[in-house]
């Protein structure tokens, strides 16, 4: 069952859990907790991500704040109104996990596939240290009739490619999670810290509608 809700979105992480578990909200009477992950980079530094697992899943593991976790599961959206806009929500939906060592946190496990459609105008720029960068926002099917727009950076190769695609076209994305903390200024003129969530993409596919393949990777 796990396979075919995976088939277009998968997730697999392994981190450690850095916050206390938070009560979330109820679907259909099954509630849902949510708590940040530590997923460790290759470099020193690491990610926060925010992650959202049913109480039907959260008795196999016991009290799991500190604990080092894998998981398997999927990135999802939803919006929220909030100071009457509506902002995209991003998370980490665990549907399987299980504790494991210390030592498995180094092997920087943080992989995600995502087959979907382009459903916005790719955004080309560069950085100014020249660094080439394409935004890609991308919808994801799930069931019951339900999408999750999930938004993609490529870089370099993968950027110049990425910037000729077009609203509606088929692509399949293998990369990572990273979470990137940013400056925005309100209204007041007085900035605020927040938090982005995007797939890093290390390699992409786009299929023609005679189902043949083009790809590109750095």
């Amino acid at each position: 069952m796990v396979e075919h809700i995976l088939q277009n979105n998968e997730v697999l992480l392994i981190g450690k859990v850095v916050s206390d578990i938070r009560f979330s909200h109820k679907v259909y009477g099954e509630g849902f907790y949510t708590f940040d992950l530590e997923v460790p980079r290759l470099s020193d530094s690491y990610d926060i991500l925010p992650v959202t697992i049913s109480e039907r899943i959260l008795p196999t593991l016991g009290n799991i704040q500190g604990k080092i976790l894998e998981t398997v599961g999927q990135f999802r959206s939803y919006n929220q109104y909030e100071d009457g806009k509506n902002r995209l929500i991003l998370t980490v939906f665990i549907l399987e996990a299980k504790e494991v060592s210390e030592q498995e946190l180094l092997k920087n496990k943080n992989y995600i596939y995502l087959n979907g459609y382009v459903c916005k105008e790719p955004v080309y720029r560069t950085t100014p240290f020249g660094r080439e960068i394409t935004d890609v926002l991308l919808a994801v099917n799930r069931s019951y009739h339900k999408s999750d727009y999930i938004p993609c950076i490529t870089w370099g190769r993968n950027a110049r490619f990425a910037e000729n695609l077009k609203v509606g076209d088929h692509i399949k994305v293998w990369g990572r999670i990273q979470s990137r903390i940013y400056q925005k200024k309100l209204e007041t003129g007085e900035t605020t810290t927040k938090i982005a969530y995007e797939i890093s993409i290390g390699k992409m596919e786009v299929a023609d509608n005679n189902n043949k393949e083009e790809e590109a990777a750095e």
